[in-house]
């Protein structure tokens, strides 16, 4: 019974893609909500690649998610993924749909999925990853996440024994995931830009796990996320398997030390993030059996998907799009100190909003106090326009974070923000937008440009 269920599941939502794609809707997420609902096992009983790569955590596993699949494309595998769909079992439901035939045989040898942490207890009941790439683990939405601690724990439960982990050295919170899984660590030797004392609102891992003594760090690079050691007992970051050093953002690379020797690769993008993004790529490539030469390749070709980070120049102005996670305190903040670092006259357009808040639910507005919005209290920033549903919480958030009102323009209306803004050759204008309002904001650097464009 239970396959047949499974079966009439499989082919009506098989009709329901092509009936999507004639409609011309995505639909990334109904086919395998529509899946689930005829069938709860439906994951169980579907057909799956040989191999499994999984990548979650708070921040980064989309671009890692895409980097990975971009790679393995590149060296001419056939991978299946979810980069157009959720993340949540609805959305790998979906991504399995496309991997198989109307017979359930699978299409793929190799799969790439962004999982989402609090979906765990749905996902790997049945889907068991090779591998799970780990980003990090830091304080995200507080009414759907909690703490990382807490997500640390949903994880450890859910995470199949059989499955490898690939985890950052340089963030305790999700080194301390299943334990007793075999693991490799990447992590970054220390940077100029590194201190020994937080500079952030947040620091989620102060205290010892071992003893609760207070931790101290050999180097901090933001947040709790660097080299710790205790005074008291003796605890300590674990030893990194793939160890970055030398990063030049000149020449845009880095040398990686793995057991093999010391190899140099190419940067992507100088940010913070996307140098742990490349540094997990080549860990795992790696542990895959990929040659140093093999990997070195294969990042020759490959970008950081503009969805994320996109720059377009017009008239002698940089229009920035940045993408910068809402209701993630730790997300905005990295957006925030990469781009106040930028060299020139700096405007920003805060726009990272839920856009259900106003028609769905209100989220707790507590992450925008955890959130370094003194970062943008710099003289080289001449504007900032908050716009969106929540254009007034911004507001006070940034008058309270000591930057002068009559540097704070705000419209509820986004589409109106252009127009509130000068431009002038030279300047460096930062869009940051949420996860939800992708093109929302590429309407508005479109306004941007034409603005520009036409000399208003």
């Amino acid at each position: 019974m239970n396959k047949i269920r499974f079966f009439l599941a499989l082919w009506i939502s098989k009709l329901s893609i092509i009936a999507l794609k004639i409609t011309k809707h995505n639909g990334t997420n109904f086919p395998g909500r529509l899946a689930l609902k005829i069938c709860p096992k439906f994951l169980q009983y579907i057909s799956k690649p040989k191999t499994i790569i999984g990548v979650t955590g708070t921040n980064g596993k989309t671009t890692v998610n895409n980097l990975i699949a971009d790679t393995l494309n590149a060296d001419g595998r056939n991978v299946l993924d979810n980069r157009l769909g959720s993340n949540t079992d609805t959305g790998i439901s979906t991504a399995l749909i496309n991997g198989v035939n109307i017979f359930n045989k699978e299409k793929y040898d190799i799969a790439t999925f962004e999982i989402d942490e609090r979906s765990a207890v749905r996902i790997y009941p049945h889907v068991t990853p090779t591998y799970l790439l780990i980003t990090n683990l830091t304080r995200d939405s507080i009414m759907r996440n909690g703490h990382p601690e807490f997500i640390s724990n949903v994880l450890t439960k859910n995470i199949p024994k059989e499955t490898k982990l690939i985890l950052n050295a340089e963030d305790l919170i999700s080194d301390m995931v299943s334990p007793n899984n075999d693991r490799i660590y990447y992590g970054i030797d220390k940077m100029d830009t590194d201190v020994t004392e937080c500079i952030n609102l947040i620091n989620d891992m102060q205290i010892c796990p071992k003893c609760s003594y207070k931790l101290k760090y050999n180097y901090l690079r933001y947040h709790h996320i660097g080299n710790a050691y205790c005074p008291n007992c003796g605890f300590k970051s674990p030893k990194a398997d793939y160890q970055g050093k030398n990063v030049d953002l000149k020449k845009m690379t880095i040398d990686i030390k793995d057991h093999e020797g010391t190899f140099n690769y190419r940067l992507l993008n100088d940010s913070v993030f996307n140098i742990y993004n490349v540094v997990c790529t080549v860990a795992l490539l790696r542990d895959m059996g990929y040659t140093p030469k093999r990997v070195q390749e294969l990042l020759n070709k490959i970008e950081i998907v503009k969805s994320r980070y996109n720059v377009t120049e017009v008239n002698g102005v940089k229009v920035i799009m940045l993408l910068s996670k809402d209701r993630n305190a730790l997300g905005s903040s990295r957006a925030f100190d990469y781009a106040v670092h930028t060299k020139g006259n700096k405007k920003f357009i805060l726009m990272m909003n839920n856009m259900s808040d106003e028609k769905v639910w209100s989220e707790n507005v507590c992450w925008l106090y955890d959130c370094d919005f003194e970062f943008l209290n710099k003289p080289d920033i001449e504007k900032i326009v908050v716009t969106g549903p929540r254009f007034k919480d911004y507001k006070l958030r940034l008058l309270l974070a000591g930057v002068k009102e009559e540097n704070v323009l705000d419209t509820h209306f986004e589409l109106d923000s252009p127009e509130l803004l000068e431009y002038n050759k030279g300047d460096v204008i930062y869009l940051l937008y949420g996860t939800d309002n992708i093109d929302l904001a590429t309407s508005v650097r479109d306004k941007i440009v034409r603005i520009i464009k036409e000399g208003k």
